[in-house]
């Protein structure tokens, strides 16, 4: 691999890492902000969903910054704004403003998601799945630094404050925008034109099937993480949520590694979206109706699959869209995806209460699963000239 490639390998990792550094800082910190901003519980479910709700409604506008400045100056911009917004938080001093400097830190997050496709492109034009593959590792390692070390290293570290806290995960995202600044990869021989068009196409039946595959993937991971704590408690087990998040969080890294390894061979293909999907509705299954180790096994079967199927579904805008409009396929893509992962678990919460009946909360995701495996024999993965 050339040094250019080397590079730009690198810096696709560390651009995915700040994708979910700021925003997975909060959960183990709520309680200590719960307390001091006297948040209830509803306050609790707007700071846990407000980053969703901006990464569905800000990916578009991202599009047209895309457009107008280009992919590299919006990632950084995004960056800027994710730092920005992550160390504001920490001086918050009520909910409302804790709420807009969230909603500030999720806009960057949403600006610098569909940037990444068009990067890799861009960056890597012969190695799109590999390069796929390696921003989506960095994301899913993201999710978990700030989970593992935010309550035993960072928050001793600052003195026991939640506030310096949220300042500490500002900082790695802000070394990773003056990394970008300075490590740059040469221009390609072929420079991707920028997008004269930032609107999505929205009759595209291709965009929408791309963006609904996204989709079922997202709902199936926010919502297997909403509603597992509290159905574990219904089932006796609270011994289990430890287990059964991190089951299905770490899950994820091993379907991202082997993407790596075997991304250029897969990318393109029908077949792994039916297999994952099988997969994932048979691990949705074994959540409503077993227990111990087969629960926590399928926790971990359901993070493998809707990672597999994320690396799969990203790869796809640079592989089948012309490079001027992957940024406006990718945008509408995250905009489909997010939508799915808020409306899934608020219908989830309305079966289990309607029904009293908790193991009903995993019918949408089970039905996620079907349709993913549903609608994929109709996919037909061929390169078009425009979107």
């Amino acid at each position: 691999m050339s040094r250019r490639n080397v590079i730009a390998v690198l810096l696709l990792w560390i651009a995915g890492l700040a994708l979910r550094l700021s925003v997975l800082a909060v959960p183990p910190i709520t309680p200590q902000i719960t307390a001091e901003l006297k948040l209830s519980a509803t306050g609790i479910g707007i700071l846990g969903g407000l980053p969703i709700v901006l990464f569905a409604l800000a990916a578009v506008p991202g599009s047209l910054l895309i457009a107008r400045f280009g992919a590299y100056q919006t990632l950084l911009l995004g960056l800027l704004l994710n730092a920005l917004g992550c160390a504001l938080r920490g001086a918050a001093p009520d909910a409302i403003t804790l709420y807009a400097t969230t909603a500030l830190m999720a806009a960057g997050v949403a600006m610098m998601q569909p940037s990444l496709p068009p990067l890799v492109r861009q960056w890597l034009p012969a190695h799109v799945g590999f390069g796929t593959a390696v921003f989506t590792n960095g994301l899913l390692v993201g999710e978990i630094f700030p989970v593992a070390l935010t309550l035993p290293v960072v928050v001793p570290l600052v003195g026991g404050s939640w506030r310096l806290a949220l300042v500490f995960w500002a900082i790695p995202v802000l070394l990773i925008a003056v990394i970008l600044m300075l490590l740059r990869p040469p221009a390609a021989k072929v420079e991707v034109r920028r997008p004269v068009h930032w609107w999505p196409n929205w009759r595209d039946p291709l965009l929408w099937k791309l963006g609904l595959t996204f989709g079922t993937v997202n709902a199936m991971y926010f919502a297997g993480n909403a509603f597992l704590p509290d159905y574990l408690t219904t089932l006796n087990r609270a011994d289990l949520i430890s287990s059964a998040l991190t089951a299905i969080n770490f899950g994820q890294l091993p379907a991202s590694l082997l993407m790596l390894a075997f991304a250029g061979r897969l990318q393109g293909k029908v077949w792994p979206f039916g297999l994952m999907g099988l997969a994932a509705l048979l691990s949705v299954i074994g959540l409503a109706t077993t227990n111990g180790f087969l629960l926590l096994t399928s926790a971990a079967v359901l993070g493998f699959c809707c990672a597999g199927v994320l690396v799969l579904a990203l790869a796809l805008p640079p592989l089948l869209y012309p490079p001027e409009d992957v940024a406006r396929v990718s945008a509408a893509m995250f905009t489909l995806s997010y939508g799915c992962a808020v409306v899934v678990p608020i219908i989830s919460g309305v079966l289990w209460d309607l029904s009293g009946i908790p193991a009903l909360a995993f019918l949408p995701i089970g039905l996620c699963a079907v349709l993913l495996i549903a609608w994929t024999p109709t996919f037909r993965f061929v390169p078009r000239q425009t979107a």
